[in-house]
């Protein structure tokens, strides 16, 4: 559920990478935050010594506990068209080690006009500040029901991609903007994020929530162009808003609030392992575990 970049699904895009995923060999090993950098553009660098428990995700704001799941439902722009989005996010019980790390995996099946557009596995860590982290991405792109292509970055791969905070510990507005992650051409990774309310007040099918934090996301890559996530205390995003000059002008909201029972979890859990089969094909990172 990602901002990204739209323009990084071009064709030469659609095939999946290659080249083997050397990941941690040069870690950055210093501050949070990097030195003698403008703030608005400043990456931040991945200290995994700063991770006790990384994949217990109890931020208040978003709490990601395995066996979740958040349904969302709503309409984008396509081609000037407003057409019907669903995306389906489940907190599986897996985890995967990147840039010595061991982060908690997303599964998310984004859905336009009732067919499975984009499948993505996300990989999110929780430092003991209580920051939750963006370690990277998997995505794999369909059209109608015929697999295309995947594409993939992590901290460490391709060189010079770096992790991001997706959720500050302690959210406060009028900071400068985070970093979510950043990877190099041909990825066009360079998602942003900036606290911009903390007091809001939404209603969505699940309920009603006061003291809820906005962040609008941004990327250089489009200028002008910025999406809403909020994010209710004890539950995580319940809304997707846009704002400025975004072409997707993506409205959704949380629609479903489910647990997974066993069954339901296996399915899903097979589904990711599916996924990292083909994209483990193209790498060297170590491969999923159940916790």
């Amino acid at each position: 559920m990602s901002k990204g970049n739209p323009s990084a699904y071009d064709g030469r895009d659609r095939i999946l990478l290659t080249a083997a995923l050397a990941m941690g060999a040069a870690l950055l090993m210093h501050s949070p935050l990097a030195a003698q950098e403008d703030p608005e553009s400043a990456l931040v660098a991945l200290d995994p010594g700063q991770f006790t428990n990384p994949t217990a995700i109890t931020n208040d704001y978003w709490p990601l506990k395995p066996g979740t799941q958040f349904v969302y439902e709503g309409f984008t722009m396509e081609e000037g068209v407003r057409t019907p989005h669903r995306i389906e996010i489940t907190v599986t019980d897996l985890t995967k080690i990147i840039g010595g790390v061991r982060a908690l995996v997303i599964h998310e099946l984004d859905y336009v006009e009732d067919a499975v557009e984009e499948a993505e596995l996300a990989f999110r860590a929780q430092d003991d500040e209580g920051n939750i982290w963006h370690l990277g991405e998997y995505t794999e792109i369909y059209s109608e029901i015929d697999y295309v292509g995947g594409r993939i970055w992590m901290e460490g791969y391709p060189e010079g991609a770096r992790a991001g905070i997706m959720f500050p510990a302690e959210p406060q507005a009028g900071g400068p903007s985070m970093s979510q992650g950043f990877a190099p051409d041909p990825y066009n990774w360079s998602d942003r994020g900036r606290v911009s309310s903390i007091d809001e007040q939404t209603t969505v099918a699940v309920g009603s929530y006061e003291n809820v934090v906005v962040i609008e996301e941004f990327n250089n890559e489009e200028p002008g162009a910025i999406q809403l996530k909020y994010y209710a205390s004890g539950v995580g995003v319940v809304r997707i808003g846009w704002g400025g000059d975004d072409a997707l002008q993506e409205e959704m909201e949380l629609i479903e609030l489910n647990e997974l029972d066993e069954v339901a979890m296996q399915e899903i859990r097979n589904q990711a392992l599916e996924m990292e089969a083909r994209g483990y094909s193209y790498g060297l990172t170590p491969p999923l575990e159940q916790i």
